[in-house]
C-alpha cells in the first residue's frame, strides 16, 4: 500500500496556476508515497553481540508467512467488496529551517464503488478540492476558486488512477486500497515482511502490526485483526537522506454500503469556470532537442576621426 504524491493544478489562467502550483506542492509532499513506516520503538530489538550461530537465530526471517498471509488477508477482504467508503488522514514531514521537520495533514472522504465510480472530497489542510469519476469522465474541481476540469476517463478505477496522474499529476495516498488487487503492488520487490505484535490502541480496535519493504520503501501497517481492515500504515523511504515520515490512517469504514446514484457526479461544475487538465511539473514534449547556441561574431571596434 503507498502514500503517494498528489498534485491536482488543472487551470491556465496565472492565478489558477499560482494557486494550483500551491495546492500542488501541498498535495505533491502528502502523495504522493507509500504508506507506514516503522517506528524505532516498535522494530525488533537488535541481537546482542554473541556468536554467529546466536547472531543468525535471532535475525527473523526475510519473508515471513504470518506476515505474508495478514497482508493478503486484507487485501482480499478490500478486493472483495463492490462498493466501500471511508477517511484517510495523510500526515506527511517536510523540512524546516530550524532543522526538526514540520508535519502537515490532509484528509479526505473517500467513496467507491467497482469496476468505473470514485469519488475524494478533501476537506483540509490546505484549499479543499473533490475528484468524480463516473466511468466516462474524471472531474477535479477547487470549490474555493470555482474551479473546475473535465476530461474522458478510462473504464476503470485502475486505469482512471493511471490517467489522473499521468494527465494531472492527480495521485491518491491510499491508492493501493481501491484497485482491483491490492496485494499486487505490496507483493512486487518485496524483499522483507515480518510480523511484530498486537497493539490495542490504533483505530480504537485490536490490530496485527507488521512490516515490510522494498528497494524504494520501508513500511509498518496497523491491520485490524479480526475484520483485516487497514488502520495506519507509516513509510520511510530508502532514498530520502532526512528519512522523513509519511503516515497514512483509515478509518469509518464502510463495506458494500448503499450509494446513492448521484454520488459520482460533481454537482456544482455547470457554474464554475472550466479549465484544463495539466501538470504542475514542467514536461518536455519528446524529441525536443535544446536550440544549438549561436556563437556571435565578434565585430571590430571603429575608430572615429
Amino acid at each position: 500500500m503507498i502514500v503517494a504524491r498528489q498534485v491536482l493544478r488543472f487551470g491556465s489562467s496565472p492565478g489558477a496556476v499560482t494557486r494550483n502550483m500551491v495546492l500542488g506542492r501541498v498535495l505533491l509532499l502528502a502523495l504522493g508515497v507509500l504508506l507506514a513506516a516503522g517506528a524505532n520503538a516498535q522494530q525488533p530489538q537488535a541481537a546482542k553481540p554473541a556468536t554467529s550461530s546466536s547472531k543468525a537465530a535471532a535475525a527473523p526471517p526475510a519473508i515471513e508467512p504470518k506476515a505474508i498471509e495478514i497482508l493478503k488477508a486484507a487485501s482480499n477482504r478490500l478486493a472483495a467488496a463492490h462498493s466501500m467508503s471511508f477517511t484517510a488522514v495523510v500526515t506527511y514531514e517536510s523540512p524546516s529551517t530550524l532543522g526538526p521537520p514540520l508535519a502537515y495533514t490532509t484528509k479526505s472522504e473517500v467513496t467507491m464503488q467497482r469496476p468505473d465510480k470514485l469519488r475524494v472530497l478533501t476537506l483540509g489542510d490546505g484549499p479543499p478540492s473533490d475528484f468524480y469519476y463516473d466511468g466516462k469522465t474524471m472531474t477535479a474541481y477547487a470549490p474555493t476558486e470555482n474551479l473546475v476540469a473535465i476530461g474522458p476517463a478510462p473504464a476503470t478505477i485502475d486505469a482512471t488512477l493511471k490517467a489522473a496522474y499521468a494527465t494531472a499529476a492527480i495521485y491518491f495516498p491510499f491508492s493501493d486500497v481501491i484497485v482491483t488487487d491490492p496485494y499486487k503492488d505490496i507483493a512486487e520487490g518485496l524483499t522483507v515482511a515480518f510480523y511484530i505484535g498486537q497493539s490495542h490502541v490504533v483505530g480504537g480496535t485490536t490490530t496485527d502490526m507488521l512490516a515490510y519493504s522494498n528497494d524504494a520503501v520501508f513500511v509498518q501497517a496497523w491491520i485490524g485483526a479480526e475484520d483485516k481492515l487497514p488502520r495506519m500504515l507509516r513509510a520511510v523511504f530508502r532514498d530520502d537522506s532526512l528519512t522523513l515520515r509519511h503516515q497514512l490512517e483509515l478509518s469509518n469504514w464502510q463495506l458494500d454500503p448503499p450509494i446513492a446514484a448521484d454520488t459520482f457526479t460533481c454537482a456544482k461544475a455547470g457554474g464554475a469556470m472550466h479549465i484544463k487538465f495539466a501538470r504542475p511539473d514542467p514536461m518536455v514534449p519528446e524529441g525536443f532537442k535544446p536550440p544549438t547556441r549561436v556563437k556571435r561574431k565578434k565585430h571590430k571596434a571603429v575608430q572615429t576621426p
